[in-house]
């Protein structure tokens, strides 16, 4: 499988110019491409190459396998929606491919620009390391908040996994952002506070509307989507653990529908919408492959309203948010929990067995 691995780029300041030159050339380029691609309404790469490609690099600057990038990077985005004619911010991310970058050693990069090849030492961890050893693929240059990176794909072999008879059931939810059939919760009232105090600085700057207001803004959603970011890295790796330590898959509700089918009150609907459960689903899935641990994804319906025990479905066993209780058998948990059981329990159906 692929796997990304993120490298920080300690250019000099002409280095550093010339690398701004390079993404500011490349996505103007881009957005020209795009307007050609809108007009003559293909995203077919070698269809368009023949109407853009010398232009390209003539009027930009950029070298032959840039303006193939460029190129290839527009029919990717026009392909995404053809209603629309895609925009290219100056400083977007630019794809680097064998032809225009290499690694020397593991401690510096090589990177052509359009004043030509620069290298530029690179600073990473212990993990990063031994990650950048195996073969790789395309990387991406990134410009975050005056600093420049360096997105690389790698190879990772990945396991086959182990056959489970039985499921780690993993419900996601507002108070609790993740919770468990073992009736282990992650998050909780503390990063609601943080998510809340995050929500009441966002709407204070939105109300004021000034530039400054706006690039602190931009500066308080990057910190926010790293916070998001890092918490999903830390539960989505305690749940493959726990799954793992245990010899069973996991269960997780299909996550493509958790925000239509989740009714709540209007003042809960900033926490819903506001979590990037995707995220959090897609790092558990890359983990549990990594891991050699099977996942399953189940129909979310009504797994809050189902009794484990008797399987009665009814809206009246969920009386409030935190509490269920059955009608029909009398059993009672905790609600988180025990929608956490009946995911479980669909996992291990024969439906979803294979």
């Amino acid at each position: 499988m692929k796997q990304v691995v993120v490298v920080k780029l300690v250019p000099e300041s002409e280095q550093a110019a010339s690398l701004l030159r390079t993404l500011e050339a490349f996505n103007a380029a881009c957005n020209w491409i795009a307007s050609v691609a809108f007009l003559e309404r293909t995203a077919n790469k070698f269809k368009l190459q023949k109407f853009v490609y010398q232009e390209a690099r003539d009027r930009f600057g950029l070298s032959s396998q840039m303006a193939i990038r460029a190129i290839a990077k527009v029919c990717e985005a026009y392909k995404r929606d053809r209603r629309i004619l895609p925009a290219f911010r100056p400083h977007g991310a630019m794809p680097y491919d064998q032809r225009i970058y290499s690694l020397t050693g593991l401690d510096s990069a090589s990177l052509l620009t359009v004043d030509g090849r620069v290298l530029l030492p690179m600073r990473f961890g212990q993990s990063q390391a031994a990650m950048l050893d195996r073969k790789r693929g395309q990387a991406d240059l990134l410009y975050r908040d005056g600093e420049f990176y360096l997105s690389i794909s790698v190879d990772v072999p990945e396991p086959v996994p182990a056959e489970s008879s039985e499921f780690l059931g993993v419900d996601l939810g507002i108070v609790n952002i993740a919770t468990t059939s073992d009736g282990e919760s992650f998050a909780g009232r503390g990063v609601q506070n943080v998510r809340a105090r995050y929500s009441r600085l966002r709407a204070k700057l939105q109300s004021k509307g000034t530039k400054s207001a706006t690039r602190l803004l931009r500066k308080r959603r990057r910190r926010e989507q790293r916070f998001q970011r890092d918490l999903n890295h830390r539960i989505s790796k305690a749940l493959v653990a726990r799954a793992k330590g245990t010899s069973r898959g996991i269960a997780l509700e299909d996550l493509k529908a958790i925000r239509e089918r989740v009714t709540v009150r209007r003042a809960q609907r900033r926490v819903i919408h506001s979590w990037a459960f995707h995220q959090l689903g897609s790092f558990v899935e890359y983990k549990a492959r990594l891991a050699g641990v099977k996942v399953v994804f189940v129909d979310p319906r009504n797994t809050s309203r189902t009794c484990p025990e008797c399987g009665c479905i009814d809206k009246a066993n969920r009386p409030n948010q935190s509490q269920f209780s059955c009608v029909s058998c009398g059993f009672s948990a905790n609600a988180d929990e025990n929608a956490a059981r009946v995911i479980a329990t669909r996992a291990g159906l024969p439906c979803h067995a294979a």
